[in-house]
C-alpha cells in the first residue's frame, strides 16, 4: 500500500478555510442555546424545583433525545442534505425562543425542549464536514474550541442584554439567538465550499460513508468492551462540564464576581487557546494508533489537572477566577477529544469503514442522561450544600473515577489492536 504524502499548501489552505468556517457556525449556533445559562431566574421555582433548573432539564432533554434520534440520522446523512437540514435545524431551535417569551411559565418548558433537540443534532452534521481528513485534529480542535469559547461568549451577549439592555430573563434567550441567527445563515453558505478528503485521506484514515443498522451493530459488538469504558468517561465529564457551564452563573455569584459580564468569556479563553494547540499538535502522529494512546494519555492529564487546581483553590492557592478557569482546561482537555479526536483515531487505527460522528452520538446519547441524573440529585438529596460546594465534590469524584476507567480503556485497545484481525 503506498505511503501518505504529507498535506500540500492547498490542503492546508483549505484546512484553514474549513476549520474558521465550522468555527463560525458552531459559535453562532451556540447563541441559541446557552445565553439562557447567563441569568439564576432568582425566586422562581415550579414543584419545588428551581426554574432555572427545570429549564436546564428540559433544553437537555432535548438534547437527549437528539442524540438516540442522531444514532440513526446522522450515521446515514448524505453530503447533499447537510446545508438544508442544518437552516432548518437553527430555525427550529430560534422559534422555540419566540414561543419560550411568549408563552407562560411553567407552560413555556417545553420550547426548550424543542429548542434542545434540532441543537443536539447540529454537532453531528458539523462534524461530517471534517473527519476522515490527515488534519481533522486542527480542524476538530477548532470546532472544538467554538464551544468552549463561544459558551461564555454567548453567556456574556445574554448577561450584556440583560442588564444593559433591560430586557427580560423571558426575552433575553430569543433576542440573543436573533443576534447570532443572521451571521449563522451566511456562515452556513460558506459550508458548501469546504471540499471532500482528497485521495490522500482517504488512504490514511479510511474512507468514511454512511453506517447503516447492520454496520453500527457490528462496529458496537466488535469494541463493546472499549466503548463501554469511554462512554463511562464521557458521561462523567459531560456531566462535570454541564454543571460547570449552565450553573456558571450562580458560581460566580457566590464567588463575589457574579456582575462582570466579561468574566463568562474571559474565565475560557485561556483554555480555548490551549485545547486549540494542544489538540492540533496530535496531527503530528501520523501513526493511529499511537494517536489512539496519546489521546487516552491527555484524558488522563486532564483529570489530574483538575483534581490539583481544585485542592489548590481549597488550599488558597489560587484565586477563584483561576480555579474556575484550571478546572475548565482540565476538563476540556478530557472532553474535547471524545467529540472528534479520539473516535477518529478509533476508527483508523483498526482501518474500521464508517463514521466517527456516529460513535460520537452514541456516547453522546447515555452522557446527557447522566447530566440529568446529577442535577436531579442536586435538587431532592436534601443536602444543604452551595453551587460551588457542589462543584468541588463533583470535580473529585468525576476525575479520580476518569483516571480509573482511562487506564483500563488504554489497556484494552492497546490489546485489541494486537489481536485485531484486519479488513
Amino acid at each position: 500500500m503506498p505511503r501518505p504524502s504529507s498535506a500540500s499548501p492547498i490542503e492546508w489552505k483549505n484546512t484553514l478555510f474549513a476549520g474558521f468556517t465550522v468555527f463560525c457556525v458552531y459559535t453562532c449556533t451556540m447563541g441559541l442555546r446557552k445565553p439562557f445559562t447567563a441569568t439564576t431566574f432568582e425566586g422562581l421555582s415550579f414543584a419545588s424545583i428551581d426554574y432555572k433548573i427545570w429549564i436546564v432539564l428540559a433544553q437537555t432533554a432535548g438534547y437527549t433525545l437528539a442524540k438516540f434520534y442522531g444514532i440513526r440520522f446522522i450515521g446515514e446523512l448524505t453530503r447533499e442534505r447537510r446545508e438544508r437540514v442544518l437552516i432548518y435545524l437553527v430555525s427550529v431551535a430560534l422559534l422555540a425562543l419566540l414561543l419560550f417569551a411568549l408563552l407562560p411559565a411553567p407552560y413555556n418548558l417545553i420550547f426548550f425542549v424543542i429548542n434542545g433537540f434540532p441543537l443536539g443534532i447540529i454537532y453531528g452534521v458539523m462534524l461530517s464536514y471534517l473527519e476522515g481528513r490527515r488534519t481533522t485534529e486542527i480542524l476538530g480542535a477548532m470546532l472544538t474550541t467554538s464551544f468552549i469559547f463561544s459558551a461564555g461568549f454567548t453567556q456574556t451577549a445574554g448577561r450584556y442584554i440583560l442588564t444593559e439592555w433591560n430586557v427580560s430573563h423571558w426575552w433575553m434567550p430569543f433576542t440573543t439567538g436573533v443576534l447570532f441567527f443572521i451571521p449563522l445563515l451566511l456562515c452556513v453558505a460558506l459550508l458548501r465550499r469546504i471540499p471532500q478528503p482528497s485521495e490522500q485521506d482517504i488512504l490514511h484514515r479510511t474512507e468514511r460513508v454512511p453506517m447503516g443498522k447492520a454496520a453500527r451493530r457490528h462496529f458496537i459488538r466488535s469494541f463493546l468492551p472499549g466503548l463501554i469504558l469511554l462512554i463511562g468517561i464521557y458521561t462523567l465529564f459531560t456531566t462535570l462540564r454541564d454543571y460547570r457551564t449552565n450553573f456558571a452563573s450562580n458560581i460566580w455569584e457566590e464567588l463575589g464576581m457574579g456582575n462582570q459580564s466579561a468574566i463568562y468569556t474571559t474565565s475560557e479563553i485561556p483554555a480555548s487557546l490551549f485545547v486549540l494547540v494542544v489538540m492540533s499538535l496530535l496531527v503530528l502522529f501520523r501513526n493511529n494508533m499511537a494517536a489512539l494512546m496519546v489521546n487516552h494519555g491527555l484524558i488522563v492529564i486532564g483529570c489530574i489537572s483538575c483534581v490539583l487546581s481544585t485542592w489548590a483553590y481549597t488550599a488558597g492557592i489560587v484565586t477563584p477566577f483561576w480555579w474556575i478557569t484550571l478546572t475548565g482546561m482540565g476538563i476540556y482537555m478530557v472532553y474535547v477529544p471524545f467529540n472528534c479526536m479520539l473516535f477518529e483515531r478509533l476508527i483508523a487505527a483498526f482501518k474500521y469503514s464508517g463514521n466517527a460522528a456516529f460513535i460520537v452520538y452514541l456516547a453522546d446519547s447515555v452522557a446527557y442522561i447522566g447530566s440529568d441524573a446529577v442535577l436531579l440529585f442536586r435538587n431532592f438529596a436534601q443536602v444543604d450544600i452551595s453551587w460551588s460546594g457542589f462543584y468541588i465534590q463533583l470535580v473529585y469524584v468525576v476525575s479520580l473515577t476518569g483516571i480509573v476507567l482511562t487506564l483500563l480503556s488504554a489497556t484494552y485497545f492497546y490489546y485489541r489492536h494486537r489481536s485485531y484481525t484486519f479488513p
